[in-house]
C-alpha cells in the first residue's frame, strides 16, 4: 500500500458528512507538521477550518479543498459500507474517494515529496482544508480568507483538488467557473373558493406569462472561456393540498449560472422587468453564491499543463463548465486558481469510487507543479 493509499484511506475511512470534520483535519495536520508546517485550526460555528502554511516569504502557493462529504443515500444500495473503502479491480468505491479526500490525501504526499531532502524554498506552500464546502459554504473558505486578509497573508497560486477530470486523469483542468444566482420568488395571489374564480387571483395562471417569458430570454451568448448564462427553475410550490382551494401564493426558485458577459445587478434588473410587465405582485429574495472568475494563461496553468504533460502524457483540456467551488472566494484576492483533480463521474453517486493507479499519478502531478513552480530549472 503506497503511501497516498494509506492516507486517502484512512480520510475516507471517517464519515465526515458536512459540516462535520470528525478528526480529518487532524490527520492532515499531524503529517504536515512533521514536515515543518505551522498549523492554525480556526472554528467558526460548527465548521472547522486548517490553515498550515511553511515559509513566510512570496509568492505563496496554496492547496484547498475540504474535508466534508455529501451524505450516501440509500446505504443499502451501495456495493460496500460507503465509509468503508473497498477496492476491486484497481477500483476503491466509497464516500470522498472523488469529492475529494483521495485529492488530499495526493496534496499531503505530494509535499512530503517535494521536501525530502530541502530545509527551505523561495516561497511559500500552504493548506486551506474546511469542512463546510458540500454545506452552505458560509463559515468555511470564506471566512478563512477573511482572517488572512486581516493577517496580510496574500495568495498567489492556488489549486483546488476538486475531481475536474472528465474521462481520465488530467485531461481537464478548471480555470475559472460561473457565476451562480438564485431567487426565491412568491407571486402574491388571492385564495378562493375554485368554484367563484372571479373572486381570487390564482398565482400560478397569474405567472404563467412570466414564466414564459423567463425560460425564453437570452441572457447572452457567452464567450471564449464561458458558455452561455443559463436560467432554471428547480422548485415550484402552490396549494394547501385541497383540490377545492385556489392557493394564495405561488413559490418559485430559480438559479442563473452566469457568464462575464453579464453582471449580477443586470440579472437581477431584467427579471424584474419581466415580472413588471406582467403586473405581478411578488416578493423576491436573492442569494449570489459566487461572481464568475477566470484564471488566463500563467505561470500556475502552465505549471499544471507541463505537469499533466509529464505525468500523464495528455495536452490538457482548459474549461469554466460545471457547478461551483470554493475557488469562488479565492479568487477575488487576486489568486490565481485553478483545479486539477481526479474524474468526476461518480461523485455525489452512490457507488462513488476512484481508480487507485490515477491516485498514484495524482500525487506525481502535484509534486511537479510545485517543481515547476518554486524549482523550474531542475524540472
Amino acid at each position: 500500500m503506497t503511501k497516498t493509499l494509506d492516507l486517502a484511506k484512512q480520510l475516507i475511512s471517517i464519515p465526515s458528512v458536512t459540516p462535520d470534520d470528525l478528526g480529518c483535519q487532524k490527520i492532515i495536520a499531524d503529517r504536515l507538521s512533521n514536515i515543518g508546517f505551522k498549523i492554525e485550526n480556526l472554528r467558526y460555528g460548527e465548521v472547522d477550518n486548517l490553515w498550515a502554511r511553511v515559509g513566510t516569504q512570496s509568492p505563496l502557493f496554496v492547496f484547498a479543498g475540504h474535508t466534508d462529504v455529501v451524505p450516501t443515500g440509500p446505504v443499502e444500495k451501495w456495493r460496500n459500507d460507503p465509509f468503508t473503502p473497498t477496492i476491486t479491480d484497481n477500483i476503491m468505491t466509497a464516500r470522498g474517494t472523488a469529492d475529494m479526500k483521495s485529492s488530499i490525501a495526493a496534496m499531503v504526499c505530494a509535499c512530503e515529496s517535494f521536501f525530502e531532502g530541502k530545509n527551505t524554498i523561495s516561497g511559500s506552500i500552504a493548506f486551506l482544508i474546511t469542512s463546510d464546502e458540500e454545506g452552505p459554504a458560509i463559515n468555511g473558505t470564506v471566512k478563512v480568507i477573511e482572517h488572512l486578509t486581516i493577517n496580510n497573508e496574500k495568495i498567489n497560486w492556488c489549486l483546488v483538488g476538486e475531481p475536474s477530470s472528465t474521462n481520465t486523469l488530467g485531461d481537464v483542468i478548471k480555470n475559472g467557473r460561473r457565476g451562480s444566482i438564485s431567487g426565491d420568488l412568491i407571486i402574491h395571489g388571492v385564495q378562493g373558493h375554485i368554484a367563484y374564480p372571479h373572486l381570487a387571483k390564482n398565482p400560478i395562471h397569474l405567472f404563467s406569462g412570466a414564466l414564459q417569458d423567463l425560460s425564453k430570454e437570452v441572457w447572452d451568448s457567452g464567450n471564449e472561456h464561458f458558455p452561455p448564462t443559463s436560467f432554471q427553475i428547480s422548485n415550484i410550490n402552490a396549494g394547501t393540498g385541497a383540490s377545492n382551494v385556489i392557493p394564495g401564493d405561488l413559490n418559485v426558485q430559480f438559479n442563473l449560472r452566469f457568464s462575464t458577459e453579464i453582471t449580477e445587478q443586470q440579472i437581477k434588473q431584467r427579471i424584474e422587468n419581466i415580472l413588471n410587465t406582467h403586473a405581478l405582485d411578488y416578493t423576491l429574495d436573492w442569494t449570489l453564491s459566487g461572481l464568475p472568475f477566470l484564471t488566463s494563461d500563467g505561470e500556475l496553468v502552465n505549471a499544471a499543463q507541463k505537469a499533466i504533460k509529464t505525468v500523464c502524457g495528455l495536452e490538457t483540456e482548459l474549461s469554466t463548465a460545471g457547478g461551483t467551488s470554493d475557488g469562488r472566494f479565492i479568487a477575488p484576492t487576486g489568486a490565481q486558481v485553478v483545479e486539477l483533480g481526479p474524474v468526476n463521474e461518480s461523485i455525489h453517486k452512490i457507488n462513488e469510487n476512484i481508480n487507485i493507479e490515477q491516485l498514484e499519478k495524482l500525487t506525481d502531478v502535484y509534486t511537479e507543479i510545485l517543481n515547476n513552480l518554486f524549482n523550474p530549472d531542475v524540472s
